[in-house]
């Protein structure tokens, strides 16, 4: 992908980091934020690693919630949660946290911080911001650009709040941050940019952001969208990619020469629990045309559920379709990961739920099943290594609360490109709480592998956060620090 305004990219750069000087200069190092900033933007110092609880629906029967557990990692159509980091050795994180002892699940905090692969130490994590909700839809996500600069998407669920962008002072430093007052082009002019649900913002590097994202009520309840950004503070025209009935969710992943989004869909006559079908689309210029994994031309926005992006009709089979990963291989060609079920609610009723890849092999795609699990919302990360191997970091295993979200995690591995799979570790035991949600940092290190969160699927707790190393050795993070920076506390 090329995009224009590189020579602009600059220009904004350049600057964003005077007056990010400037305001260091004038208010000292305690406060960077100008002066309509200083409420929203917190930058301070947290005791500890704690998670939000977070449930969504209610049910009259014993698992209680359509999905509910620790969140803090929530959802697969936020991304990405992480960032790898070579020229500093550090992983840099964000998560939806919360405060401690009687405030704890009261409210969400915007949470960021990194794990030190030289001295395998985490500081204390820094309070970006109060989003001043209990949802876990508005969990921050993360971006890293090519001057070092953290980037944190503050996403919203739906339009009632508002959504924010914010980047640190310094690069690979996420002490202090600054609000971005950004913008898009809308009717030829630019206009503020005030609220995004389900951010997925990749840094593309020498080009700027591409961003995936929804739009509710423009014009299905769920409309998938598209637009980039030279420098993270001007954005384009928002590009609808589909709006199919009541609308999508999508999952996407981007590289220097492609962004690609998978998509399901919401029939208009059953309602936005049912999701199904499967579709992919890419791009190789930015969003100036959109393409099938074949090459052949998509027009968008997608309007009806039979066209050219649609890889797999699972509404014939009455199955839905719960999106969870999506990789590029290295000749550039999609992989998604998703689970197929009978039915949204929770329980046996709706088994099995199936683990499923489908793989664009350059003619075909091939769709093979995995292994199953026993609720939709169990959430795995896919990564395909260079030799060819596949893995899936996931929790597959039957948990301390059966039938709700998440369980044990493990480790799975594929040596035929998903045709079979064969279980290589259980990463956790005898847990108290369900672990859920995890997620690959873009650019991996193989001792910060996935992070995740654990909580109790059934009824408001504490939720603790955890990474994994490629090995499958587990760390939880401190959920109270006595100390600047410690070490994880190793569990197995």
């Amino acid at each position: 992908m090329s995009q224009p305004g590189r020579a602009r990219s600059h220009e904004h750069r350049t600057r964003r980091h005077l007056a990010a000087l400037v305001l260091l200069l004038l208010a000292g190092p305690q406060s960077v934020a100008s002066e309509s900033d200083t409420r929203l933007t917190l930058n301070a110092k947290d005791t500890g690693y704690r998670g939000i609880w977070y449930m969504n629906q209610p049910l009259k029967n014993e698992y209680r919630y359509k999905y509910s557990g620790g969140l803090g990692t929530y959802c697969a159509k936020h991304r990405p949660f992480a960032v790898y980091c070579d020229e500093v050795k550090r992983t840099f994180f964000c998560y939806g946290g919360t405060p401690s002892q009687e405030r704890e699940n009261k409210t969400l905090l915007h949470m960021v911080s990194y794990y030190d692969h030289r001295t395998g130490r985490v500081p204390r994590p820094t309070v970006l911001l109060d989003k001043q909700t209990t949802d876990a839809h508005d969990n921050p996500v993360i971006a890293v650009d090519d001057e070092g600069l953290i980037w944190i998407f503050s996403t919203s669920h739906g339009t009632s709040r508002p959504s924010y962008i914010h980047h640190s002072v310094r690069p690979y430093d996420v002490n202090e941050f600054i609000q971005v007052r950004a913008t898009k082009i809308r009717e030829d002019r630019e206009v503020p940019m005030t609220n995004f649900s389900y951010m997925q913002p990749w840094y593309v590097s020498g080009n700027g952001f591409v961003a995936f994202f929804t739009r509710y009520n423009y014009p299905a309840d769920r409309t998938a969208c598209f637009m980039t950004s030279p420098d993270g503070v001007h954005w384009s025209q928002w590009q609808r990619l589909a709006a199919i009935d009541r609308g999508h969710y999508q999952i996407s992943i981007a590289n220097k020469s492609k962004a690609g989004s998978a998509l399901n869909y919401h029939p208009q006559a059953t309602g936005l629990n049912w999701r199904t079908n499967l579709y992919y689309l890419e791009t190789t210029d930015f969003g100036k045309s959109w393409h099938a994994a074949d090459g052949s031309h998509v027009t968008v926005p997608l309007t009806e559920p039979e066209n050219a992006a649609l890889v797999h009709d699972y509404e014939k089979e009455g199955l839905l379709v719960y999106l969870k990963d999506i990789r590029l291989d290295a000749s550039g060609h999609p992989v998604i990961l998703f689970i197929t079920s009978k039915g949204y609610e929770a329980g046996p009723k709706n088994d099995p739920r199936t683990w499923t890849t489908a793989r664009w092999t350059g003619q075909k795609w091939t769709i093979c099943p995995a292994f199953t699990s026993d609720n939709n919302y169990d959430m795995g990360t896919l990564y395909l290594d260079d030799d060819g191997t596949w893995r899936i970091v996931g929790p597959t295993e039957t948990g301390p609360q059966p039938y709700n979200p998440g369980g044990e995690m493990a480790l799975w591995q594929s040596k035929d490109q998903g045709a079979t799979w064969q279980k290589i570790r259980q990463l956790t035991k005898d847990s108290p709480f369900n672990h859920t949600y995890a997620r690959q940092p873009v650019k991996a290190h193989d001792d910060f592998y996935a992070l995740w969160a654990d909580g109790h699927g059934r009824q408001p707790s504490r939720s603790s956060i955890y990474f994994g190393d490629r090995t499958g050795n587990v760390y939880r993070l401190p959920r109270e620090m006595t100390g600047q920076r410690v070490k994880p506390e190793r569990l197995n």
